[in-house]
C-alpha cells in the first residue's frame, strides 16, 4: 500500500506542472515553447499512470510507456530548442525511437528480465537528450537561464545513460512481475520525482522572466501593430548606431508610409484604417528578423531599422514589403481594394547620429511620393544622382527664385498629413 501511494507522487507532481505551464502560457499570453513545457509534463505523467497501474508483466507495458515518454522528451527538447531560436531534427530523434522500439521487442520476446529492457529505453532517452543538449549549445543567444536549461538537460542525459547500468550493478535480474518490488522502481521513483522538480522550476523561472520581459515590453508597444512606439524606437536607434560604429557593421534605415491613408479613413472609416495599420505591422513583423528593430513612428509612419545589412540588400527588404503589402487584402476596405505604401531608404555613414540618418531616409520617402508614390527611393542611389547634376544645383543655391527641376512639378506637402 505504502509502495502504491508513493508512485503516484510523481504522475501528481507532474500533472501539477503540466497545469502550471499551461496557466502561465494563457495567462501570461506567453509562446507555444511554454505550453510545449505543459504537454511534456503531462504526457510523462500518462506513462506515470500506465507504469503505476498497468500489470507490470503485461507485453505492451514497455511499449505503452515508452511511447508516452518519448513524446514527452520530444516535446520537452522541441521548446527548450524553439525557446532559443534552434530547430530540433526530429528525423534524429524518429529514428532512434524506431530503434529502440525494435530492440526492445526483441527483448521482451526473448526474456522476461526486465534489466535489459530498462537499459534500451534509458539509452534512447540518453541520446535524444544528447541531440537536444547539442542543438543548444549551438544557440546563439546565452544567458543564465539558457545555461541552467543546458544543465538540466545535461543532467538528463547523464542520468538516462547512467542510472540504468548502476543500478542494475546491484540488482542483476529483475523479472516482470517483480519490477514494482524492485531497487530499480524505488530509486526510479526518487530520482524521476527530482528531475521533475528541478527541471520545472528552472523553466518556470525562464517561462516567469518571459512574462516579465513580455509586460515590460508591452509598455514600449504600439497597441495596434505590436510594433516599437515611437520613443522605443528611437531610444533603440541611440543603441544601435553606436553599437553598429564600434562593431564595424551596417545598419541601414527603412521609413515607410501607407499611400493615401486619409482617404482610407474618410472613405472606409477609422476602423478599416486602424486594420490597414495592423495589417501593415504584422506584414513588417513576419517580414524582419529578431535582430532588427521596426516601429511605428506616427500616424501612418513606420520605421525598420535592420542591423548588419548593406544598403542593397536592406533595399530588398524594403521592395518585399512593399509587393507584400500592395498584394495585401484588408477585409474592411472590400476584396477589390489594396493599398500601397512608400519607402525611403539610408543606410549609417561614419559618425551620423539618428537624426541625420532619419532626415536622409525621410528625404527619399518624400521622392517616393513626389514620384508616383508605391516605390522604393534609396538614400544613397540619390548621392550618387546628386553628384552628376552639382553645377545645377549650385546654380538654384544662388538664385532661390529659379525652379528646382526636381521638385518644380510637385508641390510639397507633408506626406504625413496627406499620405
Amino acid at each position: 500500500m505504502q509502495t502504491q501511494i508513493l508512485g503516484l507522487v510523481t504522475p501528481i507532481m507532474a500533472l501539477f506542472f503540466a497545469a502550471t505551464f499551461v496557466v502561465l502560457w494563457r495567462v501570461g499570453r506567453l509562446k507555444r515553447h511554454v505550453l510545449g513545457f505543459g504537454l511534456a509534463y503531462a504526457f510523462s505523467a500518462i506513462g506515470f499512470l500506465i507504469t503505476h497501474f498497468f500489470p507490470a508483466d503485461g507485453f505492451y507495458l514497455f511499449h505503452m510507456t515508452q511511447l508516452f515518454y518519448t513524446m514527452g522528451s520530444i516535446a520537452l527538447l522541441a521548446s527548450v530548442c524553439e525557446r532559443a531560436g534552434q530547430k530540433l531534427h526530429l528525423t534524429s530523434f524518429a529514428a532512434v525511437y524506431v530503434v529502440s522500439a525494435l530492440v526492445l521487442a526483441l527483448a521482451v520476446n526473448l526474456s522476461n528480465d526486465v534489466g535489459p529492457r530498462l537499459v534500451i529505453v534509458n539509452m534512447g532517452y540518453g541520446v535524444m537528450f544528447i541531440i537536444g543538449m547539442t542543438a543548444l549549445l549551438t544557440a546563439r543567444r546565452r544567458n543564465v537561464i539558457d545555461v541552467a536549461i543546458i544543465a538540466v538537460i545535461a543532467f538528463q542525459a547523464a542520468d538516462f545513460l547512467v542510472r540504468p547500468s548502476i543500478t542494475l550493478m546491484f540488482e542483476r535480474s529483475i523479472p516482470a512481475e517483480a519490477y514494482r518490488e524492485s531497487i530499480y522502481y524505488s530509486l526510479i521513483g526518487l530520482v524521476l520525482g527530482v528531475k521533475g522538480v528541478v527541471t520545472a522550476m528552472v523553466l518556470i523561472g525562464a517561462s516567469i522572466a518571459e512574462w516579465t520581459t513580455a509586460l515590460r515590453e508591452s509598455s514600449e508597444r504600439d497597441g495596434l501593430t505590436g510594433l516599437y512606439n515611437r520613443g522605443s524606437f528611437e531610444q533603440s536607434m541611440r543603441n544601435l548606431l553606436p553599437r553598429a560604429q564600434t562593431e564595424g557593421r551596417a545598419l541601414s534605415l527603412v521609413v515607410a508610409d501607407i499611400d493615401h491613408f486619409k482617404q482610407v479613413n474618410d472613405i472606409w472609416g477609422h476602423q478599416a484604417g486602424d486594420q490597414a495599420l495592423g495589417n501593415f505591422g504584422a506584414l513588417i513583423s513576419k517580414m524582419v528578423r529578431g535582430c532588427d528593430k521596426a516601429g511605428r513612428i506616427g500616424g501612418e509612419e513606420f520605421c525598420i531599422a535592420v542591423w548588419n545589412c548593406e544598403n542593397d540588400p536592406a533595399h530588398r527588404l524594403a521592395e518585399r514589403i512593399r509587393q507584400g503589402f500592395a498584394s495585401l487584402q484588408h477585409s474592411d476596405l472590400g476584396e477589390d481594394i489594396r493599398l500601397t505604401a512608400s519607402f525611403g531608404l539610408a543606410t549609417a555613414r561614419e559618425g551620423e547620429t539618428y537624426k541625420q540618418l532619419f532626415a536622409r531616409a525621410d528625404e527619399a520617402l518624400y521622392r517616393a511620393k513626389s514620384r508616383g508614390r508605391d516605390r522604393v527611393e534609396n538614400a544613397e542611389e540619390q548621392r550618387l544622382d546628386d553628384s552628376f547634376s552639382e553645377p545645377q544645383s549650385k546654380l538654384v543655391a544662388l538664385n532661390p527664385s529659379w525652379p528646382d527641376p526636381k521638385r518644380a512639378s510637385v508641390p510639397r506637402v507633408s506626406h504625413r498629413d496627406n499620405g
